[in-house]
């Protein structure tokens, strides 16, 4: 299922808060108080009416009046985090508590807590925990629900604790529509963890937590008395940590869009002071998205209606149903982006078709995608202009790169729907300032790029500055020097170009990624949709023979070519780096 346009989830939400409309209500009559409480009471009936901005409406009769009250209040923080044994996630859920008031929820509480309840829940996990066995996935996912569902955690928000733990659970909690807003992961060396739990000491009389050498006894009267945990052997914790790794990895699809990695190498105060900077960050964005009017459902936020990269990519034509694929992801991205102020942007889309390196392109193609933006922003109401650059140069070097040729008279030709967007609410210019009308709300540049001899940074700059805010969107441009007619490279001013062409930040990237000089098999895929992370797929064929993608990593910015080629080598990102292997084919495609 594709990601639902921010327009239809709009008009969604103005649908629920246009009902009170219906209601006999006088402005006179209409009261505000700082708390959005509204009230009205004409008749000798009370009808309190309650819209929160779940989207659940509440209406409650009384009698002596009628009464409109109206919450607006923001959902509450909901969040998972995960850690390896002794990571200290621990010392890190209470922190949270302490500082945001989230309701803690582990699932090793969760099941004592049923048992010696004798819930009917707690009574079929005791039956598998007196067994020997482990506790099925839809038990502990029915006690994780259960517990989500109590009005303290409906009211002020939940930190889950070390789970989901296996993909099975992961999509169980998205079938059931239980998000979160952002995923912790607690990042620790493997030695430092094994040194952590090994030197761990426990106090039978007191059942404080030692350490021989980070956190010795007071006295050796407790010295004398402390006990080690029977898991805490080397072997012991080097098993445990595989399983948490594997376990990790087979999640890390599912939260990989909200995944916060931190390092756990530094003293608690230093790690909640990162966390708390990223939860604080959360509620910002969340009271932001309200103000802005954007109403992003909760589950956007993990894109649970991402269904994953397209396979068969190789295979052109793209069929329709690929080609909307993109086609949408990009428009989300790119209106995420523009609603957090977003207004020098680049979109980078290379499959086949729109890979200008390949035997295959197709401007076609680019032009569905540019007339999708295009639509989609005029729905909007907003006055977008499409840009295509003109002819460059004067008299023998005056000309304009071949893929663009005859762009602007397809932009014409093209089909703009039955409404008559194209004239009113769509325009088609050129690159330059004087294509800039103060009517204009947005820009869209097709494929904008240099030529032999010619340089279009001088023109696209002048256009940013006439057209200030105003968002421009980039779409697959190529601003790279090219080498001048006389085959010397344009070195007058090449350091500010391209840092002009660095100010415009990527909305969405993706790429396949190839053997050096091949085209065939793909090897992988790098993606990004804003405002999420960099991820980065290996393609593999399961035993049925179907192809799929599988995220190898995760990056805050682009990933260097070195990082790319320990992912797929399975290197950890801590290890000194050598010489690139027999991924160099990446460093064409990364540096671009």
């Amino acid at each position: 299922m594709m990601l639902t346009s921010l327009s239809h989830i709009q008009s969604t939400k103005n649908n629920v808060y246009s009902t009170p409309s219906i209601l006999p209500i006088s402005p006179p009559l209409l009261t505000s108080s700082s708390s959005s409480f509204l009230s009205l009471e004409p008749s000798s009936h009370r009808l309190s009416l309650h819209v929160y901005s779940n989207d659940r409406l509440r209406i409650a009769h009384k009698s002596n009046g009628l009464k409109l009250s109206c919450s607006l209040k923001e959902p509450p923080l909901k969040v998972m985090i995960s850690g390896a044994p002794a990571s200290g996630k621990g010392t890190q859920c209470e922190l949270i508590v302490k500082k945001f008031g989230l309701v803690h929820i582990s699932t090793g509480d969760l099941l004592r807590a049923e048992v010696s309840s004798g819930t009917e829940i707690g009574n079929k996990a005791k039956e598998f925990m007196n067994a020997g066995k482990l506790v099925p996935d839809e038990i502990v996912t029915a006690m994780v629900t259960s517990r989500l569902s109590r009005e303290d955690a409906k009211e002020n928000g939940w930190l889950l604790d070390g789970y989901p733990r296996s993909f099975s659970q992961a999509q169980s909690l998205q079938s059931l529509k239980i998000i979160p807003d952002v995923y912790i992961v607690l990042d620790v060396p493997d030695e430092i963890l094994i040194d952590r739990c090994v030197g761990r000491r426990l106090d039978p009389v007191t059942k404080k937590i030692y350490h021989v050498k980070n956190f010795p006894p007071e006295t050796e009267e407790i010295k004398a008395r402390l006990t080690t945990r029977p898991d805490d052997t080397e072997e012991k914790v080097k098993s445990r940590l595989e399983i948490y790794k594997k376990n990790a990895d087979a999640i890390l699809s599912t939260y990989s869009n909200i995944m916060k990695r931190i390092d756990g190498n530094h003293p608690k105060e230093v790690i909640f002071g990162e966390i708390d900077s990223i939860l604080s960050q959360v509620l910002n964005d969340k009271e932001k998205k309200r103000k802005l009017g954007s109403s992003l459902s909760q589950s956007s936020s993990v894109q649970d209606n991402w269904r994953g990269i397209p396979t068969k990519l190789n295979n052109i034509p793209h069929s329709r149903d690929i080609r909307n694929y993109f086609y949408d992801d990009v428009l989300q991205a790119t209106k995420r982006s523009i609603n957090d102020g977003g207004i020098r942007l680049k979109v980078e889309n290379n499959i086949p078709e729109l890979n200008p390196e390949m035997d295959v392109y197709r401007i076609g193609t680019l032009m569905e995608l540019v007339r999708t933006l295009a639509l989609s922003f005029a729905d909007d109401g907003k006055s977008v202009k499409v840009c295509v650059q003109g002819s460059m140069g004067e008299g023998a070097l005056a000309g304009m790169p071949l893929q663009l040729a005859g762009t602007r008279q397809i932009l014409e030709y093209m089909d703009w729907g039955e409404y008559g967007a194209m004239g009113t609410f769509i325009k088609i210019g050129a690159i330059g300032a004087k294509y800039v009308d103060e009517t204009d709300d947005l820009f869209i540049l097709v494929a904008p790029q240099n030529a032999v001899g010619n340089c279009i940074i001088e023109d696209l700059q002048a256009m940013t500055d006439a057209a200030g805010d105003r968002p421009v969107i980039l779409i697959n441009p190529r601003l790279k020097d090219l080498p001048a007619s006389s085959g010397i490279m344009q070195t007058m001013g090449r350091d500010k170009r391209l840092k002009y062409a660095a100010t415009f930040e990527n909305c969405y990237f993706f790429r396949l990624l190839y053997y050096a000089g091949t085209q065939y098999p793909i090897m992988g895929a790098l993606r990004m949709s804003y405002p999420y992370r960099y991820e980065l797929y290996k393609r593999v064929d399961d035993p049925s023979g179907k192809e799929k993608y599988v995220i190898l990593s995760t990056y805050p910015k682009k990933p260097t070519i070195d990082e790319v080629n320990d992912a797929f080598e399975g290197k950890p990102r801590n290890e000194n780096k050598k010489a690139v292997g027999i991924w160099g084919f990446l460093s064409g495609i990364l540096q671009n």
